[in-house]
């Protein structure tokens, strides 16, 4: 038994030999999964399928992204009469809300029936909706198939990929995780321009069908080249891991995406419209803002995932957090000229999609490799109200009869979220810090029973 335990210690240093800062910090507070059969590559064939996951995010979030020029089209033309803001803001909404609210669903079903049989349903429904959509004569059809169908395709799609580039990585796990996620931003950039000029030259309709077509085989590729790890790393996959929600530790992140999420919602879909209704710039310039948005995310992403990796997720994670509510603040609140704006949307978009960029590595980091398809569905459930409704809020609080600040209420309530949102990672930060120092206690200094810190009672 003695000398199991020696090899048991022998292999699980060989696997963490050689982690970076970010990974020894994991290690050292004593992460609450065992090394797995196989330890990550760190490379290999996963960056093929980081690329892979890559072009996906591209293919249904960038996608997703270009509903903020189909909803200023739809403002400006009066193309659906009986229709209201609210309504076009539901369509995004429900594209989110939709996509998230049938997680556990989606990763009970890849556990049972695979991941390849989920996507490829998953392409197929988002596909159709785009193409329902351009037929679309009342706004409820629309909302039922552009935000509806098109949401829970992408879900069937983006659940099932998301848990698997954590799976190939370590030490590089950030910096491969900003890549994946940096697909949207060239997808929100490419389909961004290209449904402007889409609109411009053919029609919305046709705009549709063909944004339909194209991510179906888009999707199809990523599909076909994905592969998992599975086998040697046989995570649970639950749907509903409730004995993660006694864990401090992991509802402080369940809180910080709930919260992060109300901003984003806010700010991706309000900044072309505030351009064309507040500094009164044209439609093709207000697409061109959206484009630069998506640009700092195809750039900011894994920028911030390399900064993830080398001083710490959590913390890089709370600096982005907070950054992104300053940014409102400083740079979105006097925007007032297209100059301005352009700056704004090319920093907050390289910032303000951190959870989708960060909450791969830290589920892994916070539960462990193997809970992280089971932690990673608690995620989406805690923010399908955010992404449902979060657009919706920010439309409630538009104040017209303002003039020139009709959107300041909206943009206070993104900046507050963001900076609620950094209170949660930076309580996060503290308490690693502290299961740090604890573990680091030689046992016979540690304080047991009634005494024992406090956070320790919602572990289990």
């Amino acid at each position: 038994m003695p000398d199991e335990a020696i090899k048991g210690a022998i292999d699980a240093s060989l696997y963490y030999e050689a982690a970076t800062p970010a990974d020894a910090r994991t290690i050292e507070v004593g992460a609450p999964d065992d090394p797995p059969v196989a330890p990550p590559p760190d490379g290999g064939y996963g960056w093929v399928c980081c690329g892979a996951v890559s072009l996906l995010n591209g293919f249904t979030w960038g996608v997703a992204a270009s509903t903020g020029t189909f909803y200023s089209h739809w403002l400006s033309d009066d193309y659906y009469p009986d229709a209201t803001p609210f309504d076009y803001a539901m369509v995004g909404g429900l594209i989110f809300g939709c996509a998230l609210l049938f997680s556990p669903m989606w990763t009970i079903l890849t556990r049972e029936v695979g991941r390849r049989p989920v996507m490829l349903t998953g392409f197929v429904v988002m596909s159709g909706g785009f193409i329902a959509a351009s037929f679309a004569t009342k706004v409820w059809q629309l909302i039922l198939t552009q935000g509806c169908m098109v949401g829970v395709g992408i879900g069937a799609i983006f659940i099932p990929s998301v848990q698997v580039v954590p799976q190939w990585f370590l030490k590089r796990r950030s910096l491969a995780g900003g890549i994946a996620s940096a697909g949207s931003g060239f997808g929100g950039l490419a389909f961004s321009l290209g449904t402007d000029a889409m609109i411009r030259h053919l029609s919305i309709a046709w705009a549709l069908r063909i944004t339909g077509l194209v991510a179906f085989v888009g999707n199809l590729v990523g599909t076909l080249l994905i592969r998992d790890r599975n086998a040697s790393i046989k995570p649970p996959q639950l749907g509903f891991a409730t004995h993660l929600l006694r864990r401090y530790d992991c509802l402080l992140l369940l809180f910080w995406g709930a919260t992060n999420l109300l901003g984003y919602m806010v700010i991706l879909y309000s900044v072309s419209s505030y351009a064309t209704q507040v500094v009164h710039l044209s439609q093709a310039k207000a697409g061109i803002l959206t484009a630069v948005l998506n640009l700092g995310t195809a750039f900011g992403r894994p920028a911030s995932g390399l900064l993830a990796d080398r001083y710490g997720r959590v913390e890089v994670s709370f600096a982005l957090t907070f950054g992104c509510g300053v940014s409102v603040i400083a740079l979105w609140i006097p925007a007032s000229s297209y100059a301005l704006l352009m700056v704004f949307a090319f920093v907050s978009g390289a910032i303000l999609g951190v959870f989708w960029l960060s909450i791969g590595p830290l589920c892994a980091e916070i539960a462990g490799l193997k809970e992280v398809p089971s932690f990673l569905s608690l995620c989406w459930l805690a923010v399908v109200l955010p992404t449902t409704f979060g657009e919706a809020i920010g439309l409630y609080l538009r104040r017209p009869s303002l003039g020139r600040w009709n959107y300041l209420y909206c943009q206070v309530f993104a900046a507050v979220a963001y900076l609620v949102a950094s209170v949660f990672l930076a309580e996060l930060w503290r308490v690693r810090r502290v299961e740090k120092a604890e573990s680091l206690r030689p046992e016979s200094r540690k304080p047991m029973g009634r005494i024992r810190h406090w956070m320790y009672r919602y572990r289990p």
